[in-house]
């Protein structure tokens, strides 16, 4: 079924208290809008509209860079979720399929609950996602007539019955594109809020003698982001699941509730990740890999069987091979580090390419930004740098070469070769006592004369 997307992130979110839009608030690393995003693109859809309204060019820029074929448009006035939706008309001009209409600041709901959606339209004009709610509070009511979705009555609208309903409204909505904005067009705003519900579509349906259904789902796909306090229980919810859902999958966590997951982070089986690790977006870990503690992993891949930590720090980039390891209070980015290579201890390898069974001492460091470019340092198989190597790039170290510990590198070295680059040592007999003298001589009269 050729399916599009409208998802609405037209919110100024008060409750936040915040300059920056509520969408855009991050969970597990990238902003609840793209969660929600992510969601829908599991059903392929033609065509993806992101209706905007306060902050709309700081959603435009982070909704395009994460697709730059979504279409942002912008809800100038917020008149109601009926109104937000018509604005992805133009948008939409031409298309003849399923329209889902889903929330920027839902970010939990399910792939698998959407193509249940889906499946339902296929015998049904109206689909809705419904809910069992714990405490109903003030959610719009599913009123039901069997299988047969009646309407929505919103709380503020509802009779001391409806409001006994536990089936709530959670907002999303699936429908052909051309009857849902053919329906939009007979809303009206007579109601205790004076807005355009979308949920009035339902009754309008209905009315025609159109067919209307709910598909449910776990509240807590449908939770909705209104506040700090919200969005904090929203991540210790998704952490909560991402770590139960590793640990089934066959990964070791040693103190799970010291481990932070990002959305997309893939970990493989038999993986020891060990406590007080953070892992950002764009991290993938091979099965048999060992984490350890303390470390941040962002934009990175580990292949089998490697060491990383603890104290390091794998930023984008970084691609380390089998049997790898990084070690202590290490830095690497944007570096391919080659089968069995060791970069041990304080060290920071960047724009760099290490060769397999090299050995980085410690305190080497690939000097690779000279203020304006970047350049790029290579390290053959085999290579030996000796601890407190400055590499300072473009440069190249042949397989088998050797720098001696200290050296600053400026030119290519040959393979098998030994470099060194570092001034004589220069020895002065007595001379540090006569300085040490001088300099508490001086200190002395600063203090008499202050």
């Amino acid at each position: 079924m050729k399916t599009a997307l409208i998802v609405l992130a037209a919110g100024k979110g008060t409750r936040m208290n915040s300059d920056l839009p509520k969408v855009l608030h991050p969970i597990a690393g990238e902003p609840m809008l793209v969660h929600a995003l992510e969601a829908g693109t599991m059903l392929a859809p033609q065509r993806t509209v992101v209706v905007a309204g306060h902050g709309v060019e700081q959603v435009r820029t982070a909704t395009l860079s994460h697709d730059a074929t979504i279409k942002v448009v912008e809800q100038t006035e917020q008149l109601g979720t009926a109104h937000a939706v018509a604005q992805a008309r133009e948008a939409l001009a031409g298309f003849d399929g399923m329209a889902l209409v889903l929330y920027g600041d839902t970010p939990f709901i399910r792939p698998q609950t959407l193509e249940d959606m889906q499946a339902a339209l296929k015998q049904n004009d109206v689909v809705v996602l419904g809910f069992e709610a714990a405490d109903p509070a003030r959610y719009g009511r599913l009123v039901m007539d069997g299988q047969q979705l009646d309407r929505i009555v919103e709380f503020k609208d509802a009779s001391e019955d409806e409001r006994t309903i536990t089936l709530c409204n959670s907002g999303v909505v699936a429908c052909n594109a051309n009857l849902l904005f053919d329906l939009i067009d007979a809303v009206d705003n007579k109601n205790a809020s004076e807005e355009y519900y979308l949920t009035d579509i339902v009754g309008l349906a209905r009315g025609r003698g159109l067919s209307a259904t709910a598909v449910t789902c776990d509240e807590w796909e449908t939770v909705g982001i209104n506040s700090r306090a919200e969005l904090a229980r929203a991540e210790g919810d998704f952490q909560t699941r991402a770590r139960a859902g590793l640990l089934e999958d066959g990964v070791t966590l040693t103190a799970p509730d010291t481990v932070f997951l990002a959305r997309d982070t893939v970990i493989g089986r038999d993986t020891l990740i060990e406590p007080n690790v953070v892992f950002g977006p764009g991290v993938t870990v091979e099965s048999g890999a060992t984490i350890r503690a303390f470390s941040h992993l962002e934009g990175c891949h580990v292949s089998r069987g490697s060491v990383v930590g603890p104290y390091a720090r794998l930023r984008p980039g970084a691609e380390l091979a089998e049997h790898v390891k990084v070690g202590n209070f290490v830095e690497i980015k944007n570096a391919q580090i080659a089968e069995g290579a060791k970069v041990n201890h304080l060290s920071y390898i960047g724009d760099a390419t290490i060769g397999a069974q090299a050995n980085i001492g410690a305190g080497t460091i690939t000097c690779n930004y000279d203020g304006v470019m970047k350049h790029h340092t290579h390290v053959g198989a085999r290579a030996f740098i000796g601890s407190n190597t400055m590499l300072v790039a473009p440069v190249s170290i042949g397989s088998g070469a050797m720098t001696g510990s200290g050296s600053v590198i400026t030119s290519d070295v040959e393979p098998d070769a030994l470099a060194l680059a570092r001034a004589p040592q220069v020895e002065k007999p007595g001379m540090a006592r006569k300085l040490f003298d001088m300099l508490k001589a001086k200190k002395a009269k600063q203090q008499r004369g202050s």
